[in-house]
């Protein structure tokens, strides 16, 4: 009886395990193909005048095993993978200043471009600032100096421009728009340079007073009618910048988190805010998430990772971050084409830098998508430090509005790719086409298929032993809904 015993009590705690551990992520969900008749064909390309235009459909039929000489793209919604937040753009000072200025019709024409999922590009994710960025016409804060117990702080400033077009923005959405807030400076007071620009440190004795200010800051856009979903802890935390900016080290970041942060949040009853942290650029992404998600003190307050493009590609280091810490959210939250020139408002590539970005940082883990300003002047501002950059639309000298290739581009994701849908696999066979794919909640399948080259590549939509015929254009874009 003892080898039976000792069997039994070997065998309880391996079945114990099996049964509650997760699924792992890719796993086969059991969900069954409906066979597709048709796929409909959506193109932006640089060789004609088509922009997020519906060019057509091409037919599924009976097609086995594939050549290796026949371009394909594979697609298996059996595989699921992360779940999508959204996707989107940041409605900052110099968006909201600049949508003031424009004429009532183009205001609604600008609105509906954006976020009616029907009629424009359903943008359902935003993105804005706590306090002053380099995107607003000047540094301004919300407290007064020295005021430790923040009886001064005040939100007046946004009122003037930026939360009535963050309340016109998430109408327009017909309420599907999800909010959140990322500082770029401390108070002038608060920092080790007395300065909003150009870098310095939050100062140790401030630390609990500007925790507050994150609590102050959601409680006061609430009351206003504007739902905050989200924070990051700072904008670019080693960049120091000639506009506001503030440097933190990993160690400074998580003790913050920690210490600061993370319980004025939840001592406020605002705990189900997902908290972001890093909010800066691929290169250093696993080095910072994972100083601070390997303190499990810290990584309780933690929700997600956000990360910027500004420095290398590295695409794969997002990878890491997933692999390593697959429960933990990554997002992108910034990033924008520079510097502005109305020479560069017609080049192509910068539209592609989004596709490729897209694709790469989904396929790689990502739960949402947030483009920088959605809206800038014709001199790529305002901005009160000159750092001016382009934006998937620019108000013209004379009123109009301009639309860049940048917005088709974007458009092609998130018209197509709505809250809730599920990455699933895509798999191309040719280096020539970039893809990404996404099974919606209502059961449409969202194929995204990218082409930077030079040349035409016809090739095969595969689904389950049945192909459709499409074509990828030469510097082109397609969405492919099944």
């Amino acid at each position: 009886m003892k080898p039976i015993l000792a069997a039994i009590l070997f065998i309880l705690p391996v079945i114990f395990l099996a049964c509650v551990a997760k699924k792992p992520e890719g796993q086969a969900t059991g969900t069954k193909i409906m066979p597709a008749d048709k796929v409909r064909i959506f193109e932006t390309a640089k060789s004609n005048d088509h922009r997020l235009k519906e060019i057509g459909f091409a037919e599924f039929e009976e097609f086995g095993q594939p050549l290796e000489t026949q371009a394909c793209i594979f697609i298996d919604p059996r595989r699921t993978f992360q779940t999508i937040v959204g996707i989107g753009g940041a409605l900052t000072d110099a968006s909201a200043e600049t949508f003031a200025g424009l004429s009532e019709e183009k205001q609604q024409e600008l609105l509906t471009a954006y976020f009616d999922a029907e009629k424009g590009i359903g943008y359902t994710l935003a993105r804005t600032n706590i306090q002053s960025c380099d995107f607003s016409s000047g540094s301004y804060e919300y407290v007064e100096r020295d005021d430790f117990s923040l009886n001064s702080f005040s939100i007046d400033h946004d009122k003037a421009f930026r939360i009535p077009f963050i309340k016109k923005a998430m109408a327009a959405a017909d309420g599907h728009l999800t909010l959140y807030a990322s500082p770029w400076s401390p108070p002038a007071w608060m920092k080790t340079n007395y300065n909003m620009l150009r870098g310095g440190k939050l100062k140790p004795d401030c630390a609990q007073a500007w925790a507050q200010c994150f609590v102050k800051f959601i409680q006061a856009y609430e009351a206003e009618g504007v739902p905050v979903w989200g924070i990051s802890v700072q904008n670019e935390p080693m960049a120091t910048q000639t506009w506001e900016s503030c440097i933190y080290t990993a160690e400074e970041e998580r003790d913050f988190v920690r210490n600061h942060l993370g319980p004025a949040l939840h001592r406020a009853g605002l705990a189900d805010k997902k908290l972001i942290i890093w909010d800066h650029n691929r290169d250093l992404i696993y080095q910072r998430a994972s100083t601070v998600l390997h303190d499990p003190e810290a990584a309780q307050y933690v929700w997600g990772v956000g990360f910027h493009w500004y420095m290398q590609d590295a695409f794969e280091n997002v990878k890491r971050v997933h692999e390593a810490f697959p429960q933990v959210n990554l997002i992108f939250t910034e990033g924008c084409n520079y510097p502005y020139s109305t020479e560069h408002l017609i080049d192509w590539h910068w539209g592609e830098n989004y596709g490729r970005s897209m694709v790469h940082d989904f396929n790689n883990g990502a739960v949402g998508w947030t483009d920088w300003n959605v809206l800038l002047d014709e001199q790529g501002g305002p901005n009160h430090v000159g750092n001016y950059c382009l934006a998937p639309v620019h108000r013209t000298a004379d009123g109009d509005l301009y639309y860049m290739n940048s917005f088709y581009y974007l458009g092609h994701f998130s018209k197509f790719v709505r809250p809730g849908a599920k990455r699933i696999i895509s798999s191309s066979n040719r280096d020539r086409l970039l893809t990404t794919a996404f099974v919606n909640p209502d059961g449409r399948i969202a194929v995204i298929v990218l082409n930077l080259s030079g040349e035409a590549m016809p090739f095969k939509l595969w689904l389950a032993g049945r192909a459709a015929s499409c074509e990828s254009r030469a510097h082109s874009i397609l969405t492919l809904v099944v």
